[in-house]
């Protein structure tokens, strides 16, 4: 059901099944899928495609020209997968030009009251953003990630998979897979061994892992301690680990405090 109190541009595409509160506006290029959910009051514009089953709350701005004084107005787009949750004040942003020309969002997150996902973002499935989190532009977050309330994280930072960055964090550098990031400006405090838990990892490929990333740490210089921790490499979370961080060798890294 649509509210015919809602402003729904005529060359807008929506499924017949989509729900649109009153006093929402759906611009000209918005594409929106089967059994989505928009509340009241939500604003959704620019070349914006949102998949199946999402489920939008009030005051949510969606699509909306990025925060970048770079930005002039070029084609970009935004794409959010399937069963997302966003929830009340969420900003999302597209891409720009000179960042790829996509933000793009995977399935099944969830997006907390006032957080933001800057241009160019792209973000896994299953992850799980708190209340006023902050992502700057180019960011990357890999699957089942969860960060905390009241965090930032600094643009072009890279988060790997099932990660987890606790509450009013400043994140400032890359965080490895399964990494458990604390702090006013982000140390490695081990790994997530609750997440892994969870996740129905084993008790031997967990302790492998701490092992693994031990051992990669405590080298002053993170080469020597990739090469020490390829001895776990059958470990496939001690592979992923190393493969992330071999991958851009020339990033940041967040490390534990010595």
């Amino acid at each position: 059901m649509i509210s015919d109190k809602a402003f729904i541009d005529k060359n807008s595409k929506l499924d017949t099944s989509v729900e649109i509160g009153p006093f929402s506006i759906i611009g000209k290029e918005v594409k929106i899928g089967k059994n989505v959910k928009i509340q009241s009051h939500v604003v959704i514009t620019g070349n914006t495609s949102i998949s199946d089953e999402c489920e939008i709350y009030s005051f949510a701005s969606i699509g909306n020209v990025p925060q970048d004084l770079k930005f002039k107005g070029e084609k970009t787009k935004l794409i959010i997968g399937k069963k997302n949750k966003i929830r009340e004040y969420v900003t999302i942003n597209p891409g720009t030009e000179h960042g790829g020309g996509i933000t793009k969002i995977g399935d099944n997150c969830l997006f907390m009251i006032s957080s933001h996902i800057a241009h160019d973002c792209k973000i896994g499935n299953n992850v799980i953003i708190a209340n006023n989190v902050a992502l700057a532009g180019h960011v990357e977050i890999d699957d089942n990630v969860i960060i905390g309330g009241n965090s930032a994280v600094q643009q072009f930072t890279r988060i790997g998979k099932l990660a987890m960055i606790g509450g009013m964090t400043g994140v400032e550098k890359d965080v490895i897979p399964y990494g458990l990031v604390t702090g006013n400006r982000s140390h490695l405090d081990g790994i997530n061994i609750i997440g892994l838990k969870r996740a129905g990892y084993s008790s031997d490929e967990i302790n492998g892992l701490n092992q693994a990333v031990k051992l990669i740490f405590s080298n002053t210089l993170l080469k020597n301690g990739i090469e020490e921790a390829k001895k776990f490499s059958n470990y496939k979370t001690v592979s992923e680990v190393i493969n992330f961080l071999e991958k851009s060798e020339k990033r940041p890294i967040c490390r534990p405090l010595k």
